[in-house]
């Protein structure tokens, strides 16, 4: 089996972070603290655009365009195919109550597959200088999976070159007792 040769991070690799857009990953319910932590980031970084985008799991990748979208469809065929379009609304909506403050430039993109490649892809289409990623507040259930398969940030951090910012959304208090 030959070599495969996999880029590694380096400062050659790095994106310049001035003048960069930030990559937004967003699920419904979450925190308000991730859209006005990138918000703030972005204005420190010297009003840089921010692309929020959200990684529908239950729908597939039909196409990739070079500016980050997709064209996508159900996993499965027997759904009404355009009940996605109801959570893009709610997201933007949010979004826009969450940034009404904001002064910057920001997108939304609705992704399909796999969390960690959608976010990359799009990265790479609008040459992203980092990832800003909400920590999330698992459940029992949710923390199992995350431990087996591992969480949206963790892959990125593996799997590309960008740095990951992951703003906490909930904090463990240490000193109370471990609810197991």
């Amino acid at each position: 089996m030959p070599f495969h040769h996999v880029p590694q991070p380096s400062p050659q690799r790095m994106v310049p972070i001035p003048g960069h857009p930030l990559v937004v990953g967003v699920v419904p319910g979450q925190s308000e603290l991730v859209a006005v932590t990138a918000a703030a980031w972005a204005e420190a970084l010297g009003g840089v655009p921010l692309y929020f985008a959200y990684v529908d799991q239950s729908r597939i990748v039909d196409e990739e365009y070079p500016d980050g979208t997709v064209r996508h469809s159900s996993l499965d065929p027997d759904l009404a195919d355009d009940s996605w379009v109801v959570v893009e609304d709610q997201l933007r909506d949010r979004l826009d109550r969450e940034l009404a403050g904001h002064r910057g430039q920001w997108e939304f993109r609705y992704l399909a597959g796999r969390p960690d490649r959608a976010l990359t892809h799009l990265a790479r289409a609008v040459d992203a200088s980092a990832f800003v990623i909400g920590a999330r507040r698992p459940s029992s259930t949710e923390r199992v999976r995350e431990f087996l398969a591992g969480s949206v940030a963790l892959h990125l951090s593996r799997h590309q070159h960008r740095p990951v910012l992951v703003v906490p959304v909930a904090i463990v208090d240490w000193k109370a007792p471990a609810p197991w």
